[in-house]
């Protein structure tokens, strides 16, 4: 009889052990789809807009000077806000954020952000 409760006890215990692993395993899971699926924040989406408006501008007039890069700089980033940027906070990953920071052109950035 001591046996029997000897296995008993065991099965128990592994099944408890195997239950702890599946509930780890499946907080792991659910933190990392969670984590690819964060969106970015205010600042961020402002840091990016700052960045692609600039882009735009230096690739469409390299020469130009500080006041002509300001307010077409201004004027780019108005008008991405109300198109490319419009949704930012709600649709752009961390992922696309991160690859747009990276990106070397304005094209670039539109890119990792489809």
């Amino acid at each position: 009889m001591n046996l029997a409760r000897s296995r008993g006890a065991g099965l128990h215990r592994m099944r408890g052990a195997v239950t702890g692993l599946l509930l780890v395993a499946s907080l792991a899971a659910v933190g990392m789809i969670t984590s690819c699926k964060r969106k970015v924040s205010e600042q961020q989406c402002d840091e990016l807009l700052d960045r692609f408006a600039e882009m735009v501008v230096k690739e469409h007039f390299p020469d130009a000077g500080p006041d002509v890069i300001a307010a077409e700089k201004q004027r780019e980033r108005t008008e991405a806000k109300g198109d490319v940027f419009h949704n930012c906070t709600s649709e752009v990953q961390a992922g696309e954020h991160d690859c747009a920071m990276k990106a070397k052109t304005s094209e670039g950035v539109i890119k990792c952000l489809e």
